[in-house]
């Protein structure tokens, strides 16, 4: 009895002990369960680490070209295109192998396009003059320069929009101008206006076939100025006109030459109103026919006799016959 009733005691306090020892466990359980949760009333930003870099701003390329052009003298228009012109002091028309561009002296010159100048100088014809050098051979000409830039020195590269000459009117130009053309690797003339503002991108985007086309029909050009060597070719070409009208006139007047064989045997001048009736005419070429014969057998006569018997005539001279 005694050591049932001592263990019953002993029991239930184990039995407290251990409900206190759970409970404090699932108090400390419950705590750190709430402790987890986030915080609904301030949020938590955790900073990015120092050592992450911030994503970098992806920028589109721009596209490639293989040759872009521009204009020479901006803002100007073409006022004489490319094809067959006729200027004034020419007998026809002939191909203008480029475009005229009409601006005020000492007006700036640019480079069409990125390229190497190749040459700088002066000519005749052309004037003051830069050449150009582009990719795929192309070539541009800016010619009767008033001047030429420093920039525009042989081999030296230049880029397109720099200065490389003035707008003047040197060489036979007809005004102050720019001549602009444009070359194949072949050395043919191409249409400039199917290239200027205009970007390629590769060699087959290039309009060279149809820039070497030469339109149809010869424009008439109606210059201010002619110059003076043109003007020169111009008298000399109506004076020849004159004398060549002048020389029809003469001979239809009746200036009639006659020969035997190779040699000449004389001139007979005569006026044609006075020998109208066929038979007078006859009469007149027989005429001088038996002059001719009677020259050329006293000539044979001549040969044939002794040296010492030679009688010397004038046989040779001018034969004149009055009908």
């Amino acid at each position: 009895m005694t050591e049932t009733a001592t263990a019953l005691p002993a029991r239930g306090h184990s039995w407290r002990l251990d409900a206190l020892v759970g409970a404090a466990a699932a108090l400390v359980a419950l705590s750190a369960a709430h402790a987890g949760l986030p915080d609904t009333a301030t949020p938590m930003v955790r900073p990015a680490p120092a050592h992450v870099a911030a994503a970098p701003v992806i920028v589109a390329p721009e596209p490639v070209s293989l040759i872009a052009f521009s204009e020479p003298v901006p803002g100007r228009a073409i006022n004489s295109p490319f094809g067959l012109r006729k200027l004034p002091w020419e007998e026809g028309g002939r191909l203008h192998e480029g475009v005229d561009i009409a601006a005020e002296p000492g007006e700036a010159v640019m480079a069409a396009a990125d390229g190497v100048v190749t040459r700088a100088g002066s000519d005749g014809g052309y004037g003051r003059f830069v050449e150009v050098r582009h990719a795929e051979g192309l070539t541009t000409l800016y010619a009767h320069l008033g001047a030429i830039d420093a920039a525009a020195i042989p081999g030296t590269a230049v880029k397109s929009g720099v200065r490389i000459g003035a707008i003047g009117n040197s060489g036979s130009s007809t005004g102050p101008h720019l001549h602009f053309e444009l070359r194949d690797a072949r050395d043919r003339p191409l249409n400039p206006t199917l290239f200027l503002d205009r970007s390629f991108a590769t060699a087959d985007d290039l309009p060279l076939a149809h820039a070497a086309r030469i339109p149809r029909g010869v424009r008439i050009a109606y210059v201010s100025h002619i110059p003076q060597a043109k003007r020169e070719l111009m008298e000399d070409r109506e004076q020849a006109k004159l004398e060549a009208a002048e020389a029809k006139k003469a001979k239809a007047a009746g200036v009639v030459e006659f020969t035997a064989g190779e040699r000449a045997r004389g001139r007979i001048d005569v006026v044609s109103a006075q020998f109208t009736p066929l038979q007078e005419r006859k009469a007149l070429v027989a005429k001088v026919a038996a002059a001719q014969h009677a020259e050329i057998a006293a000539e044979a006569q001549q040969a044939a006799e002794p040296a010492s018997a030679i009688v010397p005539i004038a046989l040779n001279a001018p034969l004149k016959i009055t009908p």
